[in-house]
């Protein structure tokens, strides 16, 4: 039976798991919350800081789901009964789903190149998000995952790093790997492995942001086909929503970089850059962002930078703006609003946030419900429409995508992404 990561803290916020001698978190001696940085009892310069008392000693911890209370249960447990267990995988190696944790754990891999806004920070640093991102999985997909933050930046390690721990695992959850590695680390991994590999910044970003795309344009009487979008970022994010709105059917999409549109004339393109330039901009982009948006449909921000007023007032009546920069939107939706028919934002202050949360953790959990050897466009496709049929008939102007907190959210995406599985032909129960 698989063990289960769990919160270490009680209803309160405070207490953790007893470990090991009975020591909250099984840390020998412990820790008070005046021992945090900033905590209680620590100089007047140093006020108390809840974020830090939430980190001490980790947002996690691993369980046994089975007893052993006595020599029986030892026995079972361990050895000699795991022995029958062992022998019966190795005969069968489809097994291991049913006797080990495998079928219902992911690893969350990150070289910490990446993380959030703060950018190449190592995987020591990268770690108090790689944990966020597992008890992310945990709460809102009930799929358990497993934090690894590699001392490596280079490309062959971690594909082969990763490679030799995936018996262990069965999904992988690629994290804040820079770009243009990432594409390269999640195309080689998914070649070499039997088991999903997706990398959350592009693909969860692009499943999200089509969903609330899609209600954007049902609200409005339109249909995706009907829009032009311009995209400002050109990393994983910018890159991954382009290539999934055009397999989605959107009208025209171009993506712009620090130095301007992505286009076939430009001859500073990196490899990645050049295959977007040959797949957007049907309709002949070129030079700044600013003048591309004269007359879009939809803005989309995936980059940290600042998209000034005019540029947003020159684009088509009942224009959508998504300005998903953390924690600065590209347009502040104050703004956005004057001349926008929808706002989104990645921030949990204001309506329509684009958050991840709410496609990774239903992603995974219908993935490896019926054991899927990869996850495909179908079932991407298939995740985005049904975290967007979770809005119903509720459709606004600010509700054109779910809270990360309805209940409806995971097993919707989950049924939708099992059933995808099964119709392409990646599942194997």
């Amino acid at each position: 039976m698989a063990a289960e990561i769990v919160n270490p803290r009680s209803a309160n916020g405070t207490d953790r798991v007893a470990g090991a001698g009975g020591v909250p978190g099984g840390v020998s001696g412990g820790t008070d919350v005046a021992d945090v940085p900033g905590g209680t009892e620590s100089t007047p310069d140093e006020p108390f800081d809840p974020v830090f008392a939430l980190h001490r000693g980790g947002k996690m911890a691993i369980r046994a789901t089975v007893p052993v209370r006595d020599k029986d249960d030892l026995s079972l447990a361990y050895t000699p009964g795991v022995a029958k267990v062992c022998s019966a995988i190795a005969e069968n190696p489809e097994l291991v789903h049913d006797y080990t944790w495998k079928s219902q754990v992911v690893a969350v891999v990150t070289d910490g190149t990446a993380v959030l806004g703060l950018g190449d920070i190592g995987p020591e640093a990268s770690l108090p998000v790689m944990e966020g991102k597992a008890i992310l999985f945990k709460q809102f997909g009930g799929v358990d995952a497993v934090p690894l933050a590699l001392a490596t930046t280079d490309t062959d390690e971690i594909i082969e790093t990763v490679v030799r721990l995936a018996p262990s695992f069965g999904g992988v959850n690629l994290e804040d790997i820079s770009a243009p590695r990432c594409f390269e680390i999640e195309r080689r991994l998914q070649e070499r492995l039997d088991i999903p590999v997706f990398h959350d910044d592009q693909h969860g970003t692009a499943v999200v942001t089509l969903a609330a795309l899609n209600n954007a344009a049902k609200l409005t009487g339109r249909t995706l086909g009907d829009l032009r979008a311009v995209i400002s970022g050109a990393g994983a994010a910018g890159v991954a929503i382009a290539k999934f709105l055009l397999a989605a059917g959107i009208g025209d999409v171009a993506v712009a970089d620090r130095k301007g549109i992505v286009s076939i004339d430009r001859d500073d393109l990196t490899d990645v850059k050049r295959e977007l330039a040959e797949i957007t901009n049907r309709a002949g982009h070129s030079g700044s962002l600013d003048a591309a948006l004269s007359g879009a449909d939809v803005f989309i921000g995936v980059s940290g930078g600042t998209v000034p007023e005019p540029a947003i007032a020159s684009m088509a009546p009942g224009a959508f703006v998504f300005a998903m920069a953390n924690p600065n939107p590209e347009v502040h939706p104050d703004i956005a609003h004057q001349y926008a028919a929808v706002v989104a934002t990645g921030r949990s202050d204001y309506p329509n946030q684009i958050n991840n949360v709410l496609a990774f953790p239903g992603i995974f959990a219908g993935a490896l419900q019926v054991r899927a050897s990869r996850i495909t466009e179908g079932m991407k496709l298939a995740a985005a429409n049904a975290l967007a049929d979770v809005v119903g008939d509720e459709l606004a102007a600010d509700y054109v995508i779910p809270s990360p907190f309805d209940a409806r959210v995971a097993p919707a995406v989950t049924a939708a992404v099992a059933a995808a599985a099964r119709a392409e032909g990646v599942a194997r129960r």
